[in-house]
């Protein structure tokens, strides 16, 4: 069965970067699409990056305006999202997400059925 466990989460001053990874076991990526969701507080769990077992990706405008950066690393089984340009708006739950891989990723929870449990990550001076 699938798991997947995110670490890297942490204290980040605004204006700085972080890195999180998303390990899997139990399957490879080549058989998977990996999402990024985040959930602040009070808000609706939202989608921010995914990659697909190609490698595609697809980010959500809305919540990084380009400052979300997916990848992988097939060697180590493991999908990374960067975030660049913190600011208190990035401030809550970061989840990776799993599942058998369709023909695109999606930013869709509701699309995956494997969930780590969470890596926590706060903006502050």
């Amino acid at each position: 069965q699938l798991q997947l466990v995110e670490s890297g989460g942490g204290l980040v001053r605004p204006g700085g970067s972080l890195r999180l990874s998303c390990a899997a076991s139990g399957s490879t990526l080549d058989y998977l699409d990996i999402g990024w969701f985040r959930q602040a507080p009070g808000k609706e769990r939202e989608g921010v990056s995914c990659i697909d077992s190609r490698g595609s990706t697809m980010a959500s405008v809305d919540s990084g305006n380009g400052r979300f950066t997916i990848s992988r690393d097939n060697a180590k089984n493991t999908v990374y999202l960067r975030i660049d340009s913190m600011s208190a708006e990035d401030k809550g739950v970061y989840y990776c997400a799993g599942r058998l891989t369709g023909r695109l990723c999606s930013l869709k929870s509701s699309r995956y059925g494997y969930w780590g449990q969470g890596s926590r990550v706060t903006v502050t001076s």
